[in-house]
């Protein structure tokens, strides 16, 4: 009996610290920074989703999108996408062919196009220019890159309501 009651003590003390550690790091204590207000949440929350709900209006085809390629993208691209791998926009195979073994393609390995507008619309041309694109440019570009990596026709729209529905190689069967 006095062996299990010298036991029983340390672990009611373990016990009763980590439960004080842990009401210690939930309380706020820093006083860093402020929560965003509802405006500012709003800017930031941009993501398109598969399904392409949020993509704003617009449009653009691959023949208006490499005009914008050889304007904002081709000198960190190439003129044709293949330069300066990874950053060029399509794998060796210009996604006309399977991808080989340990081959990447930015495009192609991506499940939706939408995730292709989302990023080319948030994140280039790359640097101070990030967001600068309008969305008739993104649209665009983003069917240049489709039509480059044989996805897409070149004369095929790309807009709101067309994107979401295009048919991605890598693309989950719960998504048609």
């Amino acid at each position: 009996m006095r062996c299990t009651s010298n036991l029983l003590v340390p672990v009611i003390a373990l016990v009763a610290g980590f439960a004080c550690v842990a009401a210690l790091a939930q309380m706020p204590t820093y006083k860093v920074g402020r929560t965003p207000s509802a405006e500012e949440t709003q800017t930031w929350d941009t993501a398109i989703g598969p399904e392409g709900k949020e993509l704003p209006s617009g449009s653009g085809t691959a023949q208006e999108g490499v005009k914008v390629w050889a304007q904002r993208c081709a000198q960190c691209h190439g003129a044709d996408g293949k330069y300066q791998w990874p950053l060029r926009a399509h794998p060796p195979s210009g996604g006309k062919a399977p991808l080989l073994a340990g081959e990447k393609g930015v495009i192609v390995g991506r499940q939706f196009a939408t995730t292709i507008w989302d990023y080319i619309n948030r994140a280039m041309p790359l640097g101070e220019e990030a967001g600068t694109l309008s969305a008739d440019e993104v649209y665009g570009v983003t069917a240049y890159l489709l039509f480059l990596n044989g996805i897409i026709q070149e004369s095929d729209v790309m807009d709101a309501s067309s994107l979401p529905k295009v048919r991605m190689p890598r693309r989950p069967a719960a998504y048609k």
